[in-house]
C-alpha cells in the first residue's frame, strides 16, 4: 500500500481548528437538480460541515494519464452530457479558482508522478452539479483533479497524499455513484418504483463492508461484491471512493452514511470519513 508523502504540504493559510472530512457522493446527472428530495439532502449535508476554504474534486468523468489539474484562475463548466433540454447547457457555476490548492496537489505527488496543469478544462458534471446543490452561492475556490487510472490501491494511495490537505481547510470531494448500472435501468427511467436487486445487493455490500472498514474487500470489489458487473460495467462511478477513504485520518474506520436511497434504481449512499 502507497505510503503518504513525509514532506509537509504547502500552506495555504491558517491551520483549519479540525480537519474536514472526505466525502464521497452519488452526483447523479443533471436532472438532480429537479429533485427537491436529492437536493435538499445534499444541501443539508453542506450545511452541518465547516465552511471550507476550497474544494478538491475528484470526479468519475475525468481520467487521464498523468494526472492533471484544471484551470486555477477562471473555473468554465464542461457540459459532458447529451440529449438532456437546453437549459442545463446553459447553467453557470463561477466559482473562483484555487491556484494555491493546486501548486499544494502538485507539491504533495510524488517526484515520479508529474501533475499536468489543464488550463482549458474546467469543472464536469459530476463537480458541479452537487457543488450547485452544497454551495450554490459558488463562492469557493474550486479545483478538479483527474484520475491517473481506475486502480484501487493506487487512488487509495493518491489520497493518502492528499490527506494534510484536510488540516488546511480543503474539502476533498469523490465523486461517482454507488451503483452505476445505467444500461440496465430503462424501466426505472421509466417510472418504476425501487431498485433493481443487483443494484440493492450491490450497496448493502458496500455499507457493511465500510462499517467494518474491510478496506481489502473494497478493494476487491470486481471479484467480491454482488451485482457485478450489472452494479458496475464500467468502474469509474465507483473508483473516487478509495481517493476519499484514503484521505480520511483513519482509513480503516466506518465513515458516516450521510445520504442513502435509490434514485431511478441506482444507490445514491454518500458518505463521510474522518
Amino acid at each position: 500500500m502507497t505510503e503518504p508523502d513525509p514532506r509537509p504540504s504547502p500552506t495555504l493559510g491558517a491551520t483549519a481548528p479540525d480537519p474536514l472530512p472526505a466525502l464521497y457522493l452519488g452526483h447523479g446527472a443533471p436532472p438532480l437538480l429537479d429533485d427537491e428530495l436529492w437536493m435538499g439532502e445534499l444541501a443539508a449535508w453542506a450545511s452541518r460541515l465547516p465552511r471550507p476554504r476550497a474544494i478538491l474534486m475528484i470526479s468519475a468523468h475525468w481520467q487521464t494519464a498523468p494526472m492533471a489539474i484544471s484551470a486555477t484562475r477562471t473555473v468554465p463548466l464542461v457540459y459532458d452530457f447529451y440529449g438532456f433540454p437546453q437549459r442545463y447547457y446553459e447553467l453557470q457555476y463561477p466559482a473562483p479558482g484555487a491556484p494555491e490548492l493546486a501548486a499544494s496537489v502538485k507539491a504533495l505527488m510524488p517526484s515520479g508522478e508529474p501533475v499536468l496543469d489543464r488550463p482549458a478544462r474546467g469543472l464536469d458534471h459530476g463537480a458541479w452539479v452537487p457543488l450547485m446543490a452544497m454551495y450554490p452561492a459558488a463562492d469557493v475556490p474550486t479545483l478538479q483533479m483527474s484520475m491517473p487510472d481506475l486502480d484501487p490501491e493506487h487512488l487509495f494511495g493518491i489520497g493518502r497524499r492528499l490527506a494534510p490537505l484536510r488540516d488546511e481547510g480543503v474539502l476533498i470531494v469523490g465523486s461517482g455513484f454507488m451503483t452505476h448500472g445505467l444500461p440496465f435501468i430503462g424501466e426505472y427511467f421509466a417510472g418504476k418504483p425501487g431498485a433493481p436487486q443487483w443494484s440493492r445487493d450491490f450497496d448493502q455490500w458496500a455499507a457493511e463492508a465500510l462499517a467494518r472498514g474491510d478496506l481489502d474487500t473494497l478493494f476487491a470489489f470486481r471479484d467480491k461484491a454482488p451485482g457485478m458487473p450489472f452494479a458496475h460495467p464500467t468502474v469509474e462511478h465507483f473508483a473516487p471512493l478509495f481517493v476519499a477513504l484514503g484521505a480520511a485520518s483513519k482509513p480503516d474506520d466506518a465513515p458516516r452514511t450521510a445520504i442513502e436511497g435509490f434514485f431511478v434504481g441506482l444507490s445514491k449512499r454518500s458518505i463521510e470519513a474522518r
